[in-house]
């Protein structure tokens, strides 16, 4: 059986900075018509950041979406025709004032797939070197740096909220054993 439902008709609901939101008519596998609600989003990158002496970089942020302020890998939208490996490095420097001399893609993913579009390029950080933050207008937060295996023991706790961090975390564990 097919399984792919095919579009016959999109309609623009909000077009903003970050996303756009649209919804689509769809013709179903089994001939029947539907509307799929998608979130457009130019995809992300996220980084494990991890120094010479074992720890992991974090960042704390307030979250809208959430209403709390949630602990998490830096990350960062990627810019129209970005490579997301400059994006990388761009959002660690602008983050937590590091520039990474080795970044390794750990993988590629999306997000929430039954509505979004966003794809997420997760990378591993490692031979970091001290680079001035430019700090951004409205980006507010707070650096927190953890030992590596407190912070993967963290994620297998379930103490972190993120699926990014979480993934970026388990990954990253993985890759370096």
């Amino acid at each position: 059986m097919n399984l792919e439902e095919k579009s016959i008709a999109r309609e623009y609901k909000f077009k903003g900075k970050i996303v756009n939101v649209r919804v689509d008519t769809v013709i179903l596998p089994n001939g029947k018509s539907s509307f799929r609600e998608v979130v457009e989003h130019p995809g992300a990158v996220a980084i494990v950041p991890i120094d010479s002496g074992e720890n992991v970089f974090f960042v704390r942020q307030f979250r809208k979406a959430c209403e709390k302020t949630i602990l998490e890998v830096p990350a960062g939208k990627l810019e129209a025709g970005e490579n997301p490996i400059d994006c990388a490095c761009r959002e660690l420097q602008e983050e937590i004032g590091m520039f990474p001399h080795k970044l390794d893609l750990l993988s590629v993913f999306y997000t929430s797939p039954g509505f979004s579009n966003e794809l997420i390029y997760l990378y591993l950080a490692r031979e970091l070197q001290s680079f001035s933050i430019e700090k951004l207008d409205d980006e507010f937060l707070r650096i927190v740096k953890i030992p590596f295996a407190r912070a993967v023991e963290k994620s297998i706790n379930g103490e972190f909220e993120d699926a990014k961090t979480l993934v970026g975390l388990l990954l990253a564990r993985s890759r370096l054993q």
